[in-house]
């Protein structure tokens, strides 16, 4: 039998970033109306993120475009959605990604992040 919890603790001495995890939200205002507003809905996780592939220089005359994609590990029980936007702190650096849909395990969970940026 697999010693989930184990696993778990190695796993998660490697979380040395922390993101916040944002999707829309149905908000039904004084009005009556109701809007859909990003919304955090998981703040300051603890979590590692990994590269993924390499960043490919799309440069064009007037702009650089960022594109790679990136991996997060974080905890099994967190509810990530594909295509939420995720905020993660890593060395020093704020950087925004999307979510793909999440792959979890008994002791983590992948999720495959996309970034896309201008320089």
């Amino acid at each position: 039998m697999i010693n989930y919890k184990r696993h778990r603790r190695a796993i998660e001495k490697l979380y040395e970033d922390t993101c916040t995890v944002s999707r829309m939200i149905d908000v039904k205002k004084p009005s009556g109306e109701t809007r859909q507003e990003l919304q955090s809905v998981h703040i300051d996780q603890k979590c590692k993120l990994s590269q993924k592939s390499l960043a490919s220089n799309q440069q064009t005359e007037s702009t650089n475009n960022i594109l790679y994609e990136t991996k997060l590990f974080i905890a099994p029980e967190l509810e990530i959605k594909q295509g939420d936007t995720l905020v993660v702190t890593h060395c020093g650096r704020t950087l925004k990604f999307t979510t793909g849909e999440p792959f979890v395990y008994g002791s983590h969970q992948e999720i495959s992040l996309q970034r896309e940026d201008k320089a």
